[in-house]
């Protein structure tokens, strides 16, 4: 959640010479005014990374950030820095955005400066991460940075490291797409090559580092023989790529994968070897002791032509068993009784006046009564959030249908950025979905200037590709979002008020998060709001832990998380 934020000034960008600490819930744009403060204070749970923004002198060049260290009653922490990067806005994707300059790109703060770049606010992304076993109490340094090779500037920093912990899987399973394939070509790289290969783990480990799951990776599935309809199946290469992050190995934290999609073979090609495909494929998940929701991924939003072959799909998966049947369809037969997992978008759980964007909209509560006991639920953003032809509507009552939802797109509000979490530990829903994270890196000749899809800015992109061309240096890597960091925040939000009602203080959290966030398309703006907040949840659970049995046990330290 957002540092406890006690905003007492409000400035001009580039008003002052001085640098200015700024809230992470707000996108700083030029001319804009935001509420800022000299220092920085933030507070971070065990197990969860925190972020703030510095902002510069738009005059600042040539700029040099030393580490930054805070000492404390145990080992330092260590802060990651970055330089917050400007995507050129066309087409807003509504009402919400606005052509212009957006922040959205994390560069390495090596990354070249263009000297002929038209003039931007100066703003580094500050991020603070606490290790599960940190020792609490306060921690303190000074971020020092120098620009214009004479300048100096230093801004103290305070981090409040708090007694309880969060898990570092997380609670809420996801499911977010990502592609080799995309990724290589964003990369000018050939997807058979090791680098492409190596490169498309760097990609995943970062949506783990911020507490999302990933389907589709390579798609490659697994190198299979059949012996009349038995398959003989060597999981090599499979397990290659996909072990660290269904095992825990890949991070420190022990983090994993909540959710893993099965890959067709074609040479499964009759219906007795596809059942006994999905069935090898549930079995050796099983063999490994892998933790994770198993599920396949039935052809995607489905038409009417399309309903024969998703109904076949299900019917082969549950007589294999051991896997999950994901659905993209509202609530309607007979696709929802087809599903054990039923995944409508967003805008099919909350009516709202006006023309609706679901076709059958239904609430979390009316699914639940009409579909069989044990079918999960997810929900997942799509155009539809924010309209799927770029631009306002003309039609004034269609504008307002699709304005204020959450939403991932860079030219909306840091709040609707992050707003997800909340939604989901207020409605209970099971789980979110979304289509890929570096889509437009297959369709735009140049990501760092174009992520406009489906009507919207950044949907289905997360990510930038960092090329050396691009950054320097002479590794790809993949550049990460600020819109990435407010969907961290927002789960790490679900952790807070999950956390809470383990602990006892169920009607405490949904009134909380209820001050916040009153539908989907209900959700308050304004970051000392949700500053205020996470104040008043961070005392109450802080209260809660300490007087708890998790406070008092010397190994686990949270509560059983597995989705």
């Amino acid at each position: 959640m957002g540092a406890g934020w006690a905003w007492v000034v409000m400035a001009a960008l580039a008003a002052t010479p001085e640098p200015r600490v700024v809230s992470p819930l707000v996108k700083v744009r030029p001319g804009s005014a935001f509420a800022s403060r000299p220092v920085a204070r933030l507070s971070v749970a065990r197990g969860e990374c925190e972020g703030t923004q510095v902002v510069l002198p738009d005059s600042a060049r040539r700029l040099k950030v030393k580490p930054l260290l805070l000492g404390g009653p145990s080992d330092a922490l260590h802060a990651d820095i970055w330089r917050v990067g400007y995507l050129d806005v066309e087409v807003p994707s509504n009402s919400e955005g606005d052509v212009g300059p957006w922040p959205d790109a994390l560069l390495p703060l090596g990354a070249p400066e263009r000297d002929d770049a038209p003039p931007r606010p100066v703003v580094l992304y500050v991020e603070v991460c606490a290790k599960e076993d940190q020792t609490p109490g306060t921690y303190q340094g000074r971020l020092r940075a120098s620009f214009n090779k004479l300048e100096h500037v230093s801004v103290p920093f305070t981090v409040e490291v708090q007694p309880f912990a969060l898990p570092a899987t997380s609670s809420l399973a996801t499911s977010f797409g990502i592609s080799l394939y995309s990724i290589a070509r964003g990369h000018e790289l050939a997807p058979e090559s090791p680098e492409a290969r190596e490169l498309l783990r760097d990609y995943a480990r970062v949506l783990l580092e911020h507490r999302v799951s990933a389907h589709g990776m390579s798609m490659t599935p697994p190198s299979v023989r059949f012996e009349g309809d038995t398959p003989i199946i060597d999981w090599s290469d499979y397990d290659a790529e996909m072990a660290p992050f269904l095992d825990g190995s890949l991070l420190a934290s022990g983090a994993r994968f909540t959710t893993s999609d099965v890959r067709d073979s074609r040479k499964a090609d009759t219906e007795e070897r596809k059942v006994a495909w999905y069935r090898a494929f549930a079995e050796h998940y099983r063999t490994k002791g892998w933790p994770t929701q198993l599920f396949f991924y039935a052809k995607d939003e489905p038409k009417p032509e399309d309903v024969p072959l998703v109904l076949a799909q299900s019917r082969r998966v549950r007589a294999a068993g051991g896997s999950r049947v994901l659905i993209t369809t509202p609530m309607e037969e007979p696709l929802a009784s087809a599903a054990d997992i039923l995944a409508p978008t967003l805008n099919c759980f909350f009516p709202r006046p006006g023309p609706q964007t679901c076709r059958a909209v239904h609430t979390l509560a009316q699914m639940r009564e009409q579909l069989p006991e044990g079918t999960r639920i997810w929900w997942y953003q799509s155009c539809n959030s924010h309209g799927c032809d770029g631009g306002p509507s003309q039609k004034r009552a269609q504008e307002r249908s699709y304005s204020g939802w959450a939403s991932y797109m860079v030219d909306h509000p840091a709040v609707l950025n992050r707003a997800m979490g909340l939604l989901a530990f207020t409605s209970g829903v099971d789980g979110e979905l979304y289509f890929d994270t570096v889509f437009a890196y297959n369709t735009k000749h140049d990501v760092w200037t174009d992520v406009f899809e489906f009507g919207g800015n950044g949907d289905g992109t997360l990510f930038y590709p960092g090329t050396p061309g691009r950054l320097g240096g002479f590794r790809h890597h993949p550049v990460a979002s600020l819109r990435l960091k407010h969907l961290r925040d927002g789960l790490e939000d679900y952790e807070y008020l999950r956390l809470l009602s383990a602990l006892g203080d169920e009607a405490f959290a949904k009134d909380a998060a209820r001050k916040l966030v009153r539908s989907g398309w209900d959700i308050r703006r304004d970051a000392r709001e949700w500053a205020q907040v996470r104040q008043l949840v961070t005392a109450r659970l802080r209260q809660r832990w300490l007087a708890s049995e998790f406070a008092k046990r010397p190994g686990r330290h949270t509560p059983k998380s597995t989705p």
